[in-house]
C-alpha cells in the first residue's frame, strides 16, 4: 500500500504553521515568508518559484525529497485560497496556471465543487473524513505515494488520526505568538512516532517522525 508522507511543514519556535490573519495580500498571515525562506533559498525551492541558483546542503537534502514518489496532495481549503475563495468561481488557487504540484490535488472543504484543472494539476475538492479523504487520494495516486500538504489543521488532523507513515517538519528560529498552531491536541505523539532531528547551519531544525 503506498504509504503517506508530510514534507517541509514549517513550524516557529512556539509550533504555529502559519499566522494571522490570512488574507488575499497575506496568505501566511504576520508570519509572511519567514516560515519559508529555508525552502525558497534551496535549488528546489527556488526552482519552484521560477528562480535558478539556491542551496545544496543539508536543507536541499530535505526539500528535494518533497515531489519523490509523491502520486496525489491532500491539502486543505486554507492552503488552496484565502477565507472566502469558495464564493469566488474565477479562484484557481495561488499559483497562477502552472501549480508546483504535478499530480492530482485533492482539497477538503465543507463546499466542494467540480475538478478544476489548472496546467497539469487537477485539484479534486471534497467534503471528508481524513479517512476517507486518503482512500480517495490513493484511487488517484497510481500506487504512489501520498502527501498531505496542510495547512496545520490538516496536517494536525491526519497526525491525530495517526494516518501519517512519516511527517518531515521543520523548526524555524522564529516567534509568531499567534495563529495555526500544529501540535494542539497531539500530546504523547512520541509514543507512536520516533523522531530524528538535524539542525542545519542555517538556523532551521528538521525533524523526521516514522511511526512506529
Amino acid at each position: 500500500m503506498s504509504r503517506v508522507r508530510m514534507h517541509n511543514i514549517s513550524i516557529s519556535l512556539d509550533g504555529f504553521a502559519a499566522g494571522e490573519p490570512q488574507a488575499l495580500e497575506t496568505p501566511m498571515g504576520h508570519a509572511g515568508q519567514r516560515l519559508h525562506r529555508w525552502m525558497f533559498d534551496t535549488a528546489s525551492g527556488a526552482a519552484m518559484v521560477g528562480r535558478e541558483g539556491g542551496s545544496h546542503g543539508i536543507d536541499q537534502a530535505y526539500a528535494q525529497r518533497f515531489a519523490d514518489g509523491i502520486g496525489v496532495e491532500i491539502m486543505g481549503a486554507g492552503k488552496f485560497g484565502p477565507p472566502g475563495w469558495q464564493d469566488d468561481a474565477d479562484w484557481r488557487g495561488w499559483w497562477g496556471e502552472e501549480p508546483p504540484f504535478h499530480t492530482p490535488v485533492v482539497v477538503l472543504t465543507h463546499r466542494p465543487r467540480e475538478p478544476l484543472v489548472v496546467g497539469d494539476t487537477t485539484f479534486h475538492f471534497l467534503d471528508a473524513s481524513p479517512a476517507v479523504a486518503l482512500e480517495a487520494a490513493r484511487e488517484l495516486a497510481g500506487g504512489l505515494d501520498v502527501r498531505v500538504g496542510g495547512g496545520a489543521d490538516v496536517a494536525r488532523q491526519f497526525l491525530a488520526a495517526r494516518l501519517v507513515d512519516t511527517a518531515h517538519l521543520v523548526q524555524v528560529p522564529i516567534v509568531l505568538g499567534r495563529g495555526a498552531r500544529l501540535w494542539n491536541g497531539l500530546d504523547g505523539i512520541e509514543d507512536d512516532y520516533d523522531v530524528e532531528t538535524v539542525a542545519s547551519p542555517t538556523g532551521v531544525v528538521h525533524l523526521t517522525l516514522q511511526r512506529r
